[in-house]
């Protein structure tokens, strides 16, 4: 029997909030900070400039010919994006928005360069990073091929509470809105609205109008399964 994957850890992917690496970007870049659904930038736009999450929750989605919309990537504290600028590409490959509150170090292309050159520990942890969102990737697509769009919706979860800060099977953040889980997990609005209920009843979640709090140890066995 084919498995859902579950999510790996999120030492794979997160720099420590501590570290020197994270206090380096901070000084190297401009913080900006985005309102929940606010573009940080859209496909399309010109790329010069890296992204580095502080605080918050980004989505990285590709858009059709046809004005289909496809998510790629929910990325969280610690993690970078819009890095194919460093690969010479000069217009963004995908539209990256804010799910909450966000706030980023926007770096330029040259001074991340630099500083990846400069700072192994650093360059180390980068490509760390690339790697396992490479692995996060192949996961999803066997996910929409083979599951449920309700063991989509519980591993977009585990990927949404490995996103913020803290520490246990408990984690809490800013509720995502549902409209926004469906775009995730390729279905609809009232799918999502029955998942939650059912994972709330079983105590999976529980939410109230501005949180959402994760039992990540519950749903990785519901994955399992």
């Amino acid at each position: 029997m084919v498995t859902c994957t579950v999510p790996a850890s999120d030492k794979l992917h997160r720099l420590s909030r501590s570290s020197d690496i994270d206090r380096l970007l901070a000084s190297a870049g401009g913080v900006r900070t985005y309102r929940p659904a606010e573009i940080v930038f859209a496909q399309g736009d010109r790329a010069s400039t890296v992204f580095y999450v502080q605080e918050g929750i980004v989505k990285l989605s590709a858009m059709s010919a046809r004005g289909k919309e496809a998510v790629v990537a929910v990325l969280g504290v610690g993690e970078f994006f819009g890095e194919a600028c460093l690969t010479d590409h000069p217009a963004r490959l995908r539209t990256a928005r804010a799910i909450a509150r966000t706030t980023t170090v926007a770096i330029e292309k040259t001074v991340m360069l630099r500083l990846l050159s400069s700072h192994a520990s650093l360059s180390t942890q980068f490509i760390a990073q690339a790697l396992a969102r490479t692995i996060r990737t192949e996961d999803d697509l066997a996910d929409q091929i083979f599951y449920s769009s309700e063991k989509r919706l519980a591993r977009v979860l585990l990927l949404l509470a490995r996103s913020c800060s803290g520490e246990g099977p408990q984690r809490s953040l800013p509720k995502p809105s549902q409209e926004a889980l469906a775009e995730m997990i390729g279905t609809t609005r009232s799918r999502v609205n029955v998942f939650m209920n059912k994972f709330r009843r079983l105590g999976y979640v529980d939410y109230d109008t501005g949180r959402l709090t994760v039992n990540a140890t519950a749903l990785q066995a519901m994955l399992r399964d």
